[in-house]
């Protein structure tokens, strides 16, 4: 049996038949020989790599055409702001970076995050037992890992996340990956007559927020929290804003243009008629699943991905249960995303009122 969580709540309690994918996966790989009858080892591998001119003791290992490259040679726990700098800009053109062998504390991982903007507390999700601003994301046996859909993080908050820095303690010894798509590439790869369409359009998004507050209420009584501190629970989450955001979003940094909607949390285009909203959203989903916008990441423990979440979707592979998978986040608070027209004009995200959830047939 797997070793008791260290997680104040549970970050994943779907059983593993509400992850078809998953049970379809572990159902077929517990049949094949070549894994069950066959020992792992290690070998040595040659990486192609190229030197940063400034910073001649980094390297890079670029794993896509657009997006993704480890940086070799860096360390989190003593990074100097040279190589902050660095790693940020590099963020702008890559949408993710990666380290490896990155064996820091919980305090210094949160050092870390704080170097590039203030950091966010989940309200709802498990929390870490000791730092508030770590959300641990373990699954194991009880647990499935969840997260196998592209999406961008928090795009039910009015100001989504700068992005995530995710530190591996446990992985499986297969599976597990996770897969970054490049939203700046795919808008480049739409036509001009979609492209013309889309921007300036804005998108209802809604998805996890007020199901996940139920279960962090559920969780407060289970800790036998008072009756007055679940009033001021009720209180502070009595209403969670719905945002409406730019179809097409602006990056703060680069001013590029990225698809800015995903299935896990874009729920209708407004003012477009559902069923021409649901055929257009099915066709902008779709992008991130092209090979050609795409790196994926193989894990080790000590591995971190650090993701420009303005810019980048993920999908986080769940093809290993019942194996262990432990990860630590820390993520960097964002912005209120806009879209900048040719003319100047900024259309910045705002938070749907009754009358438009009503005329879209939308509950709050």
């Amino acid at each position: 049996m797997n070793k008791t969580s260290r997680v104040r709540g549970i970050a994943h309690r779907s059983p593993i038949d509400r992850n078809p994918r998953a049970a379809a996966i572990s159902r077929t790989a517990s049949t094949l020989s070549s894994l069950s009858s066959t020992e792992t080892r290690l070998l040595e591998q040659q990486l192609q790599v190229r030197a940063v001119k400034e910073l001649p003791h980094l390297t890079l290992e670029h794993l896509g055409a657009t997006i993704g490259t480890v940086i070799h040679g860096i360390n989190m726990s003593n990074a100097t702001d040279q190589e902050i700098r660095y790693v940020y800009s590099l963020l702008l053109e890559r949408k993710v970076i990666f380290f490896r062998d990155q064996h820091c504390s919980e305090t210094e991982h949160i050092a870390f995050g704080r170097r590039f903007g203030e950091l966010e507390i989940h309200p709802f999700n498990p929390q870490h037992p000791d730092y508030d601003e770590i959300i641990p994301i373990y699954s194991n046996q009880r647990y499935v890992g969840g997260a196998n859909m592209w999406h961008s993080d928090v795009m039910w908050r009015m100001d989504p996340s700068l992005g995530s820095i995710l530190l591996a303690k446990t992985v499986p010894a297969l599976g597990g990956d996770t897969l970054f798509a490049d939203m700046v590439a795919a808008y480049q790869g739409l036509s001009d007559e979609l492209k013309t369409k889309i921007n300036g359009l804005m998108a209802i998004n809604s998805g996890s927020a007020n199901g996940s507050k139920e279960k962090a209420r559920q969780r407060l009584e289970q800790e036998g929290s008072s009756a007055e501190e679940l009033d001021a629970f009720d209180q502070k989450y009595a209403h969670i804003p719905i945002p409406v955001h730019p179809v097409v979003r602006s990056h703060p940094d680069t001013g590029e243009p990225a698809i800015y909607v995903n299935r896990a949390f874009t729920r209708q285009i407004a003012d477009m008629e559902k069923q021409e909203s649901d055929k257009l959203l099915e066709l902008l989903w779709a992008q991130a699943a092209v090979p050609e916008y795409q790196c994926r990441f193989k894990w080790a423990p000590g591995s971190v991905a650090f993701w420009d979440n303005r810019a980048a979707q993920h999908y986080a592979s769940s093809d290993y249960w019942p194996e262990r998978r432990e990860m630590d986040r820390v993520t960097i608070s964002g912005e209120r995303p806009y879209y900048t027209r040719d003319n100047g004009e900024k259309l910045t995200s705002y938070a749907a009122d009754q009358a438009l959830l009503t005329e879209l047939g939308m509950p709050t």
